[in-house]
């Protein structure tokens, strides 16, 4: 038998908001909210590595171009 996993913070704090049930259309929505703040955060971080490593087209044309697949070998 494994070992119960710990809850997270978020996941605390949601049980505790949505102590309720809500409708199919409510939660869609917080779907789409959690999707949404999740998202900007990733394309601000990744705007924020661009601006730090000075990144542009150059460096996106070089990994389009770039193959980075693992090389597997006959055994």
């Amino acid at each position: 038998m494994s070992a119960a996993r710990k809850l997270s913070n978020i996941q605390l704090e949601l049980l505790k908001v949505f102590s309720i049930d809500l409708s199919e259309d409510q939660l869609e929505e917080i779907r789409d909210l959690l999707v949404k703040y999740f998202a900007d955060k990733v394309t601000s971080e990744m705007d924020k590595l661009f601006k730090d490593k000075n990144w542009g087209e150059e460096q996106i044309a070089k990994w389009a171009n770039n193959h980075m697949r693992t090389k597997y070998e006959d055994k």
